[in-house]
Parts: structure tokens; sequence; C-alpha cells
């Protein structure tokens, strides 16, 4: 009893955080039920009256929003399986050999993923053009790859690091070579981790509005934060469409929820993986 008393501040302390946390996506969520009336009544009610389905009916047979969805869809998951495969190697190269300037890469990662994006809009924006991938899927996969590449070699060089050194080297010893030790040895004991990275790679990818919006002018390329943004006033030219808007954000919010409530085991492996050792 006395041990439960001592927890119930840090219970109510967490529970107030997930709280703080929830309340923006609940209220999104709230008000995509809401009818236009009720979106701008004054004073504001905090539940819908009446609860209305308009909103999210119109989001999910809207040809441009679906169309969105899997362009985001392709989108994040072509640049995350490439950050993945090469990251992998990369980052178990960088646990596993040595080599002068190693930590020289490192660094050099890490100031990578720390770079701002809007820096280098307008040159990639000219060097596209030159290609000719303005509109194209890979004007998005290749600037996205540049920035979760580096998430995955500092994610995965720790778990690699964490990994005993030893079943590699039983492995050198019954004659496999470095590629064969990585694929069936390392990759499926590294598995928790990788399956981590792959989702916090695949969140970082599908929430890019930066590149998607510069560099894609036409409808049918839109990603699913573009599409959302460009609801202002092209659906309803009377008032903005919060209605609308907060049902798109939900349904675009709700794949991420979903994949990570369905793996949530295997992340949360993923990020203790090695925190313990002994």
């Amino acid at each position: 009893m006395a041990a439960s008393t001592r927890r119930l501040p840090l219970l109510l302390l967490t529970a107030a955080v997930v709280l703080y946390c929830l309340l923006p996506f609940l209220w999104l969520l709230i008000t995509s039920f809401k009818s236009p009336a009720d979106v701008f009544r004054a004073p504001t009610g905090y539940l819908p009256n009446p609860f209305d389905l308009a909103n999210w009916e119109k989001v999910l047979t809207l040809p441009r929003f679906t169309r969105a969805l899997l362009n985001s869809a392709i989108v994040a998951a072509s640049a995350s399986a490439i950050s993945l495969a090469v990251g992998s190697i990369c980052s178990y190269a960088l646990a596993r050999l040595r080599f002068p300037g190693k930590q020289v890469v490192l660094s050099t990662v890490l100031a990578v993923a720390m770079f701002p994006g809007i820096a280098i809009v307008s040159p990639l924006f000219l060097q596209f053009s030159d290609w000719g991938l303005i509109n194209s899927k890979w004007a998005l996969i290749l600037p996205n790859v540049t920035f979760t590449l580096p998430i995955c070699i500092w994610t995965l060089n720790a778990f690699f690091r964490d990994l005993p050194a030893e079943l590699e080297e039983a492995a050198r010893v019954d004659g496999c070579t470095r590629l064969q030790v990585f694929t069936q040895i390392v990759a499926p004991l590294a598995a928790p981790g990788v399956f981590t990275t792959a989702i916090l790679l695949f969140i970082a990818a599908w929430n890019e509005y930066l590149f998607a919006r510069t560099f894609m002018s036409e409808q049918n390329q839109f990603t699913a934060p573009v599409a959302i943004a460009q609801f202002e006033g092209s659906d309803i030219a009377a008032a903005t469409p919060w209605g609308e808007i907060t049902a798109a954000a939900a349904v675009s919010t709700l794949p991420l929820v979903i994949l990570v409530l369905l793996f949530q085991r295997r992340i949360i492996s993923g990020l203790t993986a090695g925190a313990v050792k002994g």
C-alpha cells in the first residue's frame, strides 16, 4: 500500500503529460465530426452537436486526397527502404570496422541530419529541373533519403555496437564472408532495432512538407500534407473548411497510429535493446 502511494504522484504526472500530448489530436478529431455551422459557433461547443460524418465522407471520397495518400505511401516506403538498405550496411561498417577518420564520418553524418532543408531547396529545385525530375516522385524520394539516411546510420550504429562480436568471429572462423555474417547473423539479431528505425524513417518521410510543396506543382503528384494545405479555399469558397481539413489530417495520421499500435512490442523492444548489459 505504501509503495503504491509513493508511486501515485509519478502516475498522476505521467497521466498529465500523456493527456497534454493527446489533447491537440483529440480536439482535431472532435472538430472533424462537426458541421460547418457547429465549427464556427460562438461560444465554442466542445462536443459535436449534432454528430456529423459529412466531412469524413467527403474527404474519403475525394479523388485528389486519396491519390495524395497513395503518393505519400509510395514516397515514404521507397525512401525508408533505400535508407535502410544503405544505412544498415554503412552503420555496420562504422560499428565493426576500424579505419582512420571514422569519427569524422560519424560527425559528418550527424551534421547532414542537422542541416536545415530550407537551405538547399533552391539549388535542389534547379538541379532537379535540369534532370527533369520536377513533378516526379524521385524529386521527393532522393531528398527524403538524404535526411533519413543519417538517422538510420546513427540509430543502427548503436544497435550493431551492442551486439556480441563473438558470434561474428565464430561465423568468420566457419568460413563466412563479412557480407554473409551481416545478412545471416547480424541482421536477424538486430531485427528489433531495424524495425524501430524503419518506423521512424517512415514517419519522417510521411510527414515531409517542404520538398513536396516545392517540387510538386501537379495536383496528382501532391502528398498528403500538401493536399491538406490545399483544402483552404478549394472546396468551400466562402470560408475555410476546417471540418474537412481536420478530417483529412485525422485520416493522414491514422496510418501512423495504426502502424505504431500494431507493432508497439517490436518498437519497444527495439528502443530498449542494448539498454541493459551484463
